[in-house]
């Protein structure tokens, strides 16, 4: 898929205006940034468009506001791209279309950076209304899709743009569907993922396109406990989806079908109460008291996910595998964090991770920068994995810049 995206390199961007859409959605505290990070990752795509005079015109959104919202304005992330940018001015435009957008461009010089007002503000925006579409593409004579977190959202500022400009995929974008490509499309084997989290009912889809496609599915957090009671082992009073027993036993029938092991964990850290340092005992899992709630997997069954782990070539996660936000119960998704950054450091695994709860859980174990490649996107992310076709990607590879309309 990657090598039909089109890249930067395909537009003339030399002395033009390119509106970039970015995902500038960061956590804030009392007007502060708190984590730069989805700033940092886009600064290779803004960077080559400055290196070549582009007037570089930067659009993204900031939480769900029904309107205009002050407190969800983009005007105090300025400071923070600028300094992302080597204290690079940054300009500052009211709004994203309409004369006050219009002014704002044309003030500006060749080189210049210039961030737009929250997209959400309007919501033409997520309705992904043709005229405000068309509104926004007038503003620019080129398109940079930079935002691959958002681009499971068919909305005009991700969908709308590539019938009137010469689009292309931005680094980001272009490193985030070539990471992912690799590790479902093209991996090496054996290729395992870890799929963590509560709920069986939300991962529905996800577990049923990864186990067509992997040779081993590790499956742990409250999830593993559902699967576990769909094979008839009591789980006491552990977080359990009981009416999704029959699904569970459908998937484990559609992996032993495909060739997936799933593994399930065979001992469990157990608490009757979920609380930071809560009196704990390790069970197998055929002996959990019925007061008893599984927190996290147990020392055997993270040495079985030692094996597993140490004899993948390709590695994709999503979900912690246990309640990682209380310790002690982040023990294991700890010591699996460290052991899969430690095979990624030495080369015997390509590991490639995403979603907001991993990512914090990586962060956690302080091995963020040390896997193959960390993905920003969360829901996107998750939508990949599950085999959906993303609006943003499928518009940058059907568009024609030859044959675009004119805004």
């Amino acid at each position: 898929m990657s090598a039909t995206l089109p890249t930067l390199e395909s537009l003339d961007v030399t002395g033009k205006t390119v509106l970039v859409r970015v995902d500038l959605n960061v956590p804030m505290q009392a007007g502060r940034v708190t984590d730069a990070t989805r700033i940092t990752r886009v600064v290779p795509t803004l960077q080559y468009l400055m290196e070549r005079h582009a007037k570089v015109v930067i659009l993204s959104h900031l939480g769900r506001p029904k309107g205009f919202d002050p407190a969800q304005s983009l005007a105090p992330l300025v400071d923070a791209l600028s300094h992302a940018l080597w204290d690079r001015p940054v300009k500052f435009s009211p709004d994203c279309v309409g004369n006050s957008a219009r002014l704002a461009v044309e003030g500006a010089e060749d080189g210049d950076v210039i961030l737009m007002e929250n997209l959400r503000f309007h919501k033409e925006e997520e309705a992904n209304d043709p005229e405000f579409a068309r509104a926004m593409a007038a503003l620019g004579d080129c398109y940079v899709n930079d935002a691959f977190s958002c681009s499971h959202r068919a909305h005009a500022s991700i969908v709308g743009l590539n019938p009137y400009l010469p689009s292309a995929a931005g680094r980001l974008m272009q490193e985030e569907v070539t990471a992912l490509t690799r590790v479902l499309a093209e991996p090496e084997r054996p290729l395992t993922a870890i799929v963590g989290g509560s709920k069986v009912s939300t991962k529905l889809a996800l577990l049923g396109n990864l186990v067509a496609k992997v040779d081993r599915l590790i499956i742990g957090g409250a999830m593993a406990n559902t699967f576990l009671h769909a094979q008839g082992i009591a789980v006491g009073a552990s977080l359990c989806e009981r009416d999704m027993a029959d699904t569970a036993r459908q998937i484990l029938q559609q992996a032993d079908a495909a060739g997936c092991r799933i593994v399930l964990p065979v001992d469990a850290v157990v608490a009757t109460k979920f609380a930071p340092h809560a009196t704990n005992i390790v069970c197998d899992i055929a002996s959990i008291p019925p007061d008893g709630m599984m927190l996290d997997i147990g020392p055997r069954s993270l040495k079985e996910l030692h094996d597993v782990i140490t004899t993948s070539k390709t590695l994709v996660w999503n979900g912690p595998v246990g309640a990682f936000e209380t310790a002690p119960f982040d023990a294991t998704t700890v010591q699996l964090a460290r052991l899969v950054a430690l095979a990624s450091r030495e080369g015997t695994l390509h590991s490639v991770a995403g979603g907001g709860d991993t990512v914090a859980a990586l962060a956690h174990a302080g091995v963020s920068q040390q896997l193959s490649y960390l993905s920003t996107a969360g829901g996107a992310f998750l939508e990949w994995l599950e085999g959906k076709e993303l609006p943003g990607i499928a518009a940058l590879m059907n568009h024609d810049n030859a044959n675009r309309k004119r805004a």
